[in-house]
């Protein structure tokens, strides 16, 4: 089960990682397509129309986001009561909380754009607190099977 805890905690890292890559490239993408004329407004927002191919950037950010992440770090949580590794359930907590508050400031940052601002800080704890976790076993030896001593009589 540590196999178990380790491989979420690292992958909910990887998927923070993703959702910046994935941001950046459809934030390029629109800056591209607005520098050659496009127009972004409230009919292109709402249309079911590709104006760019960077667009699947915010899609797949959004889909991640709100569902990938959240279950995966979910699965950490629950992965880390069984794990037998010092401080799991903290870290796995810990994780889950930020990742919690990350979906907040992503859903409001849309009503409140200063909150984006929150979401680029609380994603970097994320990816910190997720590698914080994933390296909880760090020093913890296995304990091995005692051996039988040889030569000594009893």
């Amino acid at each position: 089960m540590r196999i178990v805890y380790k491989v979420l905690a690292y992958l909910v890292a990887i998927e923070v990682a993703v959702q910046a890559s994935v941001m950046v490239f459809g934030d390029a993408g629109l800056g591209k397509w607005v520098g050659q004329g496009g127009v972004l407004d409230k009919t292109v927002m709402e249309s079911e129309a590709s104006p760019f191919p960077e667009v699947i950037g915010f899609m797949v950010h959004g889909i991640n986001g709100m569902m990938v992440i959240p279950v995966i770090a979910l699965l950490l949580l629950i992965s880390s009561f069984f794990a037998r590794v010092p401080g799991a359930v903290k870290a796995a907590g810990l994780v889950l909380l930020l990742v919690a508050v990350q979906v907040t400031l992503g859903l409001f940052g849309h009503d409140i754009p200063a909150l984006g601002a929150l979401h680029g800080i609380n994603a970097l704890l994320l990816f910190t607190s997720a590698l914080y976790a994933a390296r909880r076993d760090r020093g913890v030896a296995v304990a091995a099977p005692a051996e039988p001593r040889l030569g000594t009589a009893g």
